[in-house]
């Protein structure tokens, strides 16, 4: 399943911002030769970069989540299953182990092996929602209840960042060597960075990064 990602917010009028900033020592009132972006990107100038924001709401899996909060110059609001019934589940399709790459897996497994990990997904989410509202029922607290739930136990967070901290989580995360399930949160992410930031993404697009 594709996770669901939504802006949020952003900074208004961030690239005119970023270039008024930048030009601190020699200001242009009118901000409308954005050269200078492109000048900043080559040569790696990424303070700019740092006094706008970017917002999105991330649907995604339980298992996903703890990946994303690894990028600490970001900061994060999580769904908290203490507070709250988590009922809904992530379906993912399999994929084979790569033997030479422990952070890389192989889509070609056969279809009875995909049938069955499509049944085994389905058996244990609806055992483990049954037995997890069973818990609630007898008084037992969100906060130890939420112990009976599989990874892939649908999460909801908040990711704000600057404009330079997406800019290297996507030259990171947009790459064949994360987790398909993760690659595809960054790529919907910079395609939202990219309609919001054209002037920026355009810049990185002619850059080496």
């Amino acid at each position: 399943m594709l996770a669901n990602i939504n802006l949020v917010w952003r900074t208004p009028n961030a690239e005119k911002l970023i270039l008024k900033m930048a030009r601190v020592s020699s200001p242009d009132p009118d901000n409308k030769n954005t050269s200078l972006i492109n000048y900043l990107i080559k040569h790696k100038h990424w303070s700019p970069f740092e006094m706008t924001n970017m917002c999105v709401e991330i649907t995604t899996s339980r298992a996903i989540a703890p990946q994303l909060l690894r990028h600490k110059s970001f900061t994060f609001q999580e769904f908290s299953q203490r507070y709250a019934e988590a009922t809904d589940f992530e379906f993912t399709s399999p994929r084979r182990q790569d033997l030479n790459n422990r952070q890389n897996s192989i889509n070609d497994l056969d279809e009875d092996t995909i049938e069955w990990w499509n049944q085994a997904q389905a058996i244990i989410q609806l055992n483990a929602k049954q037995t997890y509202k069973y818990a609630l029922s007898l008084g037992i607290a969100k906060e130890c209840a939420r112990m009976l739930l599989p990874m892939s136990t649908q999460t909801k967070l908040y990711m704000n960042g600057t404009l330079r901290s997406w800019i290297h989580y996507f030259e990171l995360r947009c790459s064949e060597a994360t987790q398909l399930e993760h690659r595809q949160i960054a790529l919907q992410a910079r395609n939202i960075f990219t309609k919001e930031f054209p002037v920026i993404s355009k810049a990185l697009e002619n850059s080496s990064l």
